[in-house]
């Protein structure tokens, strides 16, 4: 039902006021948004620049000290045969089969000391979240995606805000984007899969039913037949054809179809594997280059799930051979291609899995689950990079100085995405408000 309403004294024939019209009813259908929201969005100039956040979870948590906090004066039971190598940051060491990212140092932050993981239980949760899954309001903690969305909606009305690009994974953790919690279904991520790709432009809408729409908006012109000539509808149109538009846009589609790009650029990322690796995540490189395509699309905040680390057994090999390599390539190949866009300011990147992993070397060769501290890696969002912040003791299983809890990076990614962690809230089932950050979690002030 299309409506028109006003406060001007003047009445139309059926009795509706004339002027002060902009509350323009359900056009749409499957959540498109009204016309006059496109329109204030227009007024306030947004749509063209935005802050955004990619967040790649490692599943089943990396070897932190076999990445980014090498222990080479450690026994040998303890530091592994990986060498560290020179960055191209002075003093800035990191794991040899990581080379791609020790080149691109100066747009980094290694972190060496992040904490907060409660247990030593697989899941994404704490790394979509920032929280406990153990201690959670009515309805649960919502996602940084889900948040975003609640707070902020769509840059674009035919790009989902937030953006999931994990698979479902024999451990369903593993596939998680990072769940909407207490903030409902309506705030959960949009999960393309590739065999439904075709379906993305219609998105289910039969011809009949778009020419339905079609006929709403011609209604506007009885409208017109009895409002006079203030001006008011100038530039409505151009509205109303937009909000048609997106019924059968083509442009999440399109940032979701990589045979657009530029090969050169498809090339430097690489594509990896899009099996599962075991009961976890692809190591799918071209997810990389997705996220990047989806956020200059609109998308705000990208999550993306990469292998499985769980190295109980055969750390050294599985890393060496299975993991690093790959993840080398696609996140230094987005960090380089966000800094030749211009767009390292405005978008946010994050990578870390939800704990560590122990110090001592196992029996089979592999490292354990290790809550107490583990690694992560910042780049982007204006941050101050080239620095290392964080650092664990000689043996690297205890935070020696400067602990980061997950809490700090998410109020970090929140102001960087113009939201107060705390002053922002949102409320659980039970109507209780929560910050979006625990209050105890501060923005890191080395990152500004």
């Amino acid at each position: 039902m299309l409506k028109i309403f006003g406060q001007s004294s003047g009445k139309l024939c059926d009795g509706t006021s004339r002027r002060d019209f902009l509350r323009v009813g359900a056009l749409g259908m499957g959540g498109l948004a009204l016309p006059q929201l496109l329109e204030a969005e227009a007024l306030a100039g947004l749509g063209k620049s935005h802050k955004a956040v990619i967040m790649i979870y490692l599943v089943g948590a990396p070897p932190h000290q076999d990445m980014y906090d090498l222990k080479m004066d450690a026994p040998a039971e303890i530091r592994g045969p990986f060498r560290p190598i020179k960055t191209n940051v002075p003093g800035i060491e990191i794991c040899e089969h990581l080379p791609r990212l020790a080149r691109i140092m100066d747009k980094l932050v290694p972190l060496r000391s992040v904490y907060g993981s409660p247990d030593g239980d697989h899941d994404s949760f704490i790394c979509y979240t920032g929280r406990h899954k153990r201690i959670q309001p009515p309805g649960g903690w919502p996602a940084i995606g889900s948040v975003v969305s609640k707070f902020q909606g769509p840059v674009d009305k035919s790009v989902p805000p937030f953006v999931g690009l994990a698979p479902k994974a024999g451990h369903p953790p593993y596939g998680s984007p990072g769940l909407p919690g207490c903030l409902g279904a309506p705030q959960a991520a949009f999960r393309p899969a590739g065999e439904g790709m075709s379906d993305l432009t219609l998105n289910e809408i039969s011809p009949a039913r778009l020419n339905d729409r079609k006929s709403l908006l011609a209604s506007f012109d009885h409208f017109r037949r009895d409002v006079d000539n203030s001006g008011v509808l100038d530039g409505l149109d151009a509205f109303q054809q937009r909000a048609l538009g997106m019924l059968t846009s083509s442009k999440l589609a399109e940032a979701l179809d990589l045979s657009q790009e530029d090969a050169k650029t498809r090339e430097r990322y690489g594509k990896g594997f899009t099996g599962n690796y075991g009961d976890g995540a692809p190591r799918n490189l071209e997810h990389f280059l997705m996220a990047r395509r989806l956020v200059e699309a609109g998308a705000r905040v990208v999550t993306l799930n990469f292998g499985r680390w769980d190295f109980h057994s055969d750390n050294f090999n599985e890393a060496k051979n299975t993991h690093l390599p790959y993840f080398d390539q696609g996140m230094a190949a987005l960090v380089q291609d966000l800094h030749d866009r211009g767009m390292a300011n405005d978008v946010a990147v994050v990578a870390w899995g939800e704990f560590g992993r122990t110090p001592t070397i196992n029996k089979e060769a592999g490292r354990d689950h290790w809550p107490r501290v583990g690694g992560g890696l910042l780049a982007g969002g204006g941050f101050r990079t080239g620095q290392i912040i964080g650092a664990t003791d000689r043996l690297g299983g205890e935070i020696a100085e400067r602990g980061v809890h997950f809490g700090e990076v998410f109020a970090s990614l929140y102001k960087h995405l113009g939201l107060d962690p705390h002053e922002s809230t949102f409320t659980d089932l039970s109507g209780r408000p929560h910050p979006l950050v625990d209050y105890q979690h501060e923005v890191m002030k080395e990152l500004v």
